[in-house]
């Protein structure tokens, strides 16, 4: 192998094809899997791996009876040429729109907050501007939107730093905190109740989040506090869409930022109950790869967001870099 005091960049001439391999055999676990999904020979992809760690001078996969298991070199390598190949097809895309005519592009995770509110009027303030650009949004929990953010899928993200994972890649800009309430329909049989306790809720069905989101940790811990069960009745779903639409027809109750559901608050469809909750999440704010620079359109984003929560969320901090 190569001499570990060589620089990789120096060492290494890695080839599209061998990454493409690399991330083959991190999905498939099988030299022969990854080499038929990548359209070549079992024995081409074994020298291709070869070639790979003499050039980088560590192991990147252990061999098994049962198949291959990256190593923490692997993994390191397989985060990396992820994030890569996602560049080089964000590349083509943004070509590809230049060439259309438009201004550039922009692909933004937010959670259900910021995506209520923050995120469409940043973008509807970028759009009235530069109504070419072509602005993707994604919205989901902060840990699979913040991997995609790493992996190079995502320009920005607007939501939390929950882990460890690639905190000393990132840069995070708070915004606000976010205390949840119980929400349900307008006209709720608990809606009057005066001295409303947390054993009241649990008689009523609820919308509830994943089991494995953070929110849904903090409500389960919230109930067991209260000497209550997690309520059996339940859906789970992280859709604010599905979760509105039930909450009107139905007395089921959740738990979400009022701000999130605000118009309808405003319109009378949905109500808050009258009952301090005692569940608050981590404040959110704009999480961005450290050393990447952004494409103008998601520049332009950025600034929009940025200015858009001065005005919503007063007292604003400046960026952290995590480490």
């Amino acid at each position: 192998m190569a001499n570990s005091g060589t620089p990789w960049f120096n060492a290494a001439r890695l080839k599209t094809r061998q990454l493409l391999l690399l991330l083959h055999l991190h999905e498939q676990r099988s030299v022969l899997r990854a080499a038929e999904a990548a359209s070549m020979t079992q024995p081409a992809a074994s020298k291709l791996l070869a070639e790979m760690e003499d050039m980088l001078g560590v192991k990147l996969f252990e061999r098994h009876a049962r198949g291959v298991e990256p190593t923490w070199y692997g993994h390191v390598l397989i985060r990396r040429a992820r994030a890569a190949m996602s560049e080089i097809g964000r590349a083509q895309e943004e070509i590809a729109a230049l060439r259309a005519g438009r201004m550039g592009q922009a692909s933004i995770g937010t959670v259900v907050n910021p995506g209520t509110n923050l995120v469409p009027q940043a973008i509807a303030e970028v759009k009235r501007e530069f109504p070419d650009i072509l602005v993707r949004v994604e919205m989901d929990y902060s840990r699979p939107l913040v991997a995609k953010l790493l992996d190079g899928q995502l320009d920005i993200v607007i939501g939390r730093i929950l882990g460890p994972e690639g905190v000393g890649e990132l840069e995070f800009e708070p915004l606000a905190d976010e205390p949840h309430s119980v929400i349900a329909r307008a006209g709720h049989p608990l809606a009057s109740r005066v001295g409303l306790q947390h054993a009241d809720l649990v008689r009523h069905g609820w919308i509830l989040p994943p089991a494995d989101s953070v929110l849904r940790a903090r409500l389960d811990s919230m109930f067991m506090e209260h000497g209550v069960q997690t309520p059996t009745n339940a859906i789970e779903t992280s859709s604010l869409p599905v979760t509105s639409t039930l909450l009107r027809g139905t007395d089921m109750l959740t738990a979400l930022p009022v701000e999130s559901v605000a118009p309808l608050i405003q319109a009378k469809l949905l109500t808050v109950l009258p009952i301090e909750l005692g569940v608050r999440m981590e404040s959110f704010g704009i999480i961005r790869r450290r050393d990447y620079i952004l494409p103008p359109g998601a520049e332009r984003i950025l600034q929009a967001l940025r200015t858009t929560a001065r005005r919503l969320y007063p007292g604003l901090r400046g960026p952290e870099s995590l480490s």
